[in-house]
Order: structure tokens, then C-alpha cells, then sequence
């Protein structure tokens, strides 16, 4: 599995295009994409790659993750894929938006699908385990590659920190559980892709973080 990784919009959401090596198919996670420089940044690095369009998975609904969605649905016809306690947050994020100031132009595209916790996509060989793990919103999650070692988390746990809890839906209780009985049970080696800030692993975590 191959990754890069973008910042993007004015809350420096990072979003991450993955792809599996043998066939070229590919995933977008929380694509944030705000304006067309960002966008151009994107297509171009998928054009240049010749990759396949696949998905476009969501750790959750907040704007700064869906800013690009429009975007990719338009060039590459991508609908989002959530959890299924996620939709609620995602049918609120043009209010949530303007509340900051922030004005989504143009319509959202439907979900496309809907996910449990434990549910798979494969891109080529790859498998992609989502983890629910709520929180920071209630369906926010987050997606494993075993055979890479990758954990994409969205807002749930960053570099030495974690997720906000006091929007609308969020749950400091329920974030800490998801961290420590669901990603901190992931092997220390396994790298920590968040949505916000630098790379870590779950080793680094457990010894360094001083919120969980």
C-alpha cells in the first residue's frame, strides 16, 4: 500500500490518498480540499499516478474533512462512505460550517454507503478495517491495514494528544474508551495517521501521550 498525504483548507486538515500497488486502485480519506489550487494539487498527484478511483472514506463528517467531497464527486464521481452513526453529523455540517464563519458553496453528494464497526473494503489485495471508535463525534472512526501497519484516525487521537469532545455529539468518555480498548490493542509499531498534525504509531502513544 502506497499513501500521500495533503494539508489542506484553513483548519490544516491532513488528507490522505492511498492506493494498492499491483492493481492502481484507490481511496481518498476525509478529503478537504477548499480551493482550486488544493484541488488541482490533488487530481494532479492521481493523474500522475494513474490510479483508479475507488472511494472516498470518511473518519467523520466535520467540514474540514468533507470540504473537497463536492470536488472529487464532480471529477471522479465519489460518493462519501461513513459509519452508519455518522450521517446525522454529516447532514448538519453546512449549519455546523457557517457557525464559523465558513460557507460550503454548492450541494454535498449523497452518502454512497453506510459502515459498521469491523467492516472491510479492499482495494486490489488490500484489506481496510474500519474501527468505530466515537468520540469525537458519535460515528467517527477509524481505518486499519494490517498488512501495512496503518491506522488513518481522523480526530480521534494526534501526536501527543487528542480530539476535541464539545461539538455537538462528542463524548470525552467515549473517546477515551475508544482510544484505550480499541487503537491502543493495535501493535506499538503501527503507524498513527491522524487528521491534524504529524505522524506517530501506537507505541508512542501509550508511552508519550499525556491526555489518554
Amino acid at each position: 500500500m502506497k499513501y500521500i498525504s495533503f494539508t489542506f483548507n484553513p483548519i490544516q486538515e491532513n488528507t490522505y490518498l492511498l492506493w494498492d500497488e499491483q492493481t492502481l486502485e484507490a481511496a481518498i480519506v476525509d478529503c478537504g480540499c477548499w480551493n482550486r489550487q488544493e484541488e488541482q494539487l490533488l487530481e494532479g498527484s492521481i493523474r500522475a499516478h494513474g490510479l483508479k478511483m475507488m472511494f472516498a472514506l470518511q473518519t467523520h463528517g466535520h467540514f474540514d474533512h468533507t470540504f473537497g467531497l463536492p470536488f472529487i464527486h464532480r471529477t471522479f464521481g465519489l460518493k462519501p462512505i461513513f459509519h452508519t452513526e455518522e450521517a446525522e453529523t454529516y447532514r448538519l455540517m453546512p449549519a455546523m460550517a457557517a457557525d464559523f464563519g465558513l460557507n460550503i458553496g454548492g450541494g454535498m453528494p449523497p452518502i454512497e454507503r453506510l459502515l459498521n464497526d469491523g467492516d472491510e473494503v479492499r482495494l486490489g489485495e488490500t484489506t481496510i478495517k474500519l474501527i468505530h471508535t466515537p468520540g469525537h463525534t458519535p460515528g467517527s472512526s477509524s481505518f486499519y491495514i494490517p498488512s501495512d501497519g496503518l491506522l488513518l484516525c481522523g480526530d480521534t487521537l494526534f501526536q501527543g494528544s487528542m480530539g476535541r469532545t464539545d461539538l455537538p455529539g462528542g463524548s470525552l468518555e467515549a473517546e477515551l474508551d475508544s482510544i484505550r480498548n480499541k487503537l491502543f490493542r493495535l501493535p506499538d509499531e503501527t503507524v498513527v495517521l491522524s487528521g491534524h498534525g504529524p505522524t506517530s504509531t501506537i507505541g508512542w502513544e501509550k508511552e508519550n501521550n499525556c491526555c489518554v
